[in-house]
């Protein structure tokens, strides 16, 4: 009985150390500016730090932005991705090195490539537009997503497109129209997950972007004013920016959890 009692006082404690400052910023989120640093529980809530955030800040087309480049990216990235995964699952393509020099492209940093790539983006029109930002974290993303779905599909009984192939299926056939269906759930964990980096990403969202086309963590960033960060506001715009990726990670767990059992169901 008493170690029950610890185990699930640990648990609360745990929790309450990842939910209590998340907690927190919805709450000052709710109070006025003047009040945002107030010990007090909530003295007066009021919605109109989600209001200003609106009417007086760019934040709802910054938010629009962040949207149609998130999900532009993974419609970009997904079908290389799949196609490379699968490649690299089943017939080896490139061996190991391959497979290495993909995870290799990982292990830059993000500021060593960030000026090349605004010079050439510069060179090609593509700065301060969406366009170059889908490209950019589209191909961020790649690598990342093609790990993902190779592992995946090296899940999936070859057996099943032996199968298709025994009736007269090509091997594109068979990819097309066996192991995509099969596999959907971890396309869906992968789409979700590209989202979720391309979603949080700052610096080339910083430096290839304008006023017209900046993601929410530029638009967060902007709330730095000469008399200070209006933290109200900020954190407004977090609880906001926040509930895509609430969503997205409830929507992923299933989704996680389909494609890891998919293999031996099948």
């Amino acid at each position: 009985m008493l170690r029950r009692v610890a185990l699930h006082s640990g648990l609360l404690l745990a929790c309450a150390v990842i939910l209590l400052p998340l907690l927190w910023v919805v709450r000052v989120s709710l109070l006025p500016e003047p009040l945002s640093y107030s010990t007090d529980l909530m003295p007066g809530a009021t919605l109109d730090n989600y209001v200003a955030l609106f009417t007086t800040t760019r934040y709802g087309q910054s938010y629009l932005n962040s949207l149609i480049v998130a999900v532009g990216s993974v419609i970009v990235a997904l079908p290389f991705a799949a196609m490379t995964g699968y490649a690299f699952a089943r017939f080896k393509t490139s061996g190991r090195f391959g497979r290495f020099a993909v995870l290799a492209t990982q292990m830059l940093p993000p500021v060593a490539i960030v000026l090349p790539v605004f010079t050439l983006f510069r060179i090609a029109g593509l700065t301060n537009s969406l366009t170059g930002l889908v490209i950019v974290y589209a191909a961020l993303n790649l690598p990342f997503l093609i790990w993902i779905l190779m592992g995946f599909f090296e899940g999936i009984p070859v057996d099943l497109e032996w199968a298709a192939q025994t009736d007269g299926a090509t091997a594109w056939g068979a990819f097309w129209r066996i192991v995509l269906p099969v596999s959907l759930p971890g396309i869906a964990a992968a789409g979700v997950l590209g989202f979720i980096l391309t979603w949080n990403e700052f610096l080339f969202a910083l430096v290839l972007s304008g006023p017209q086309t900046a993601t929410v963590p530029v638009a967060l960033a902007s709330l730095q004013t000469s008399n200070g960060v209006q933290i109200a506001k900020v954190s407004a715009g977090v609880v906001l920016a926040v509930l895509p990726l609430v969503i997205a990670s409830r929507f992923i767990q299933r989704f996680i959890v389909q494609g890891l059992t998919f293999g031996s169901v099948k």
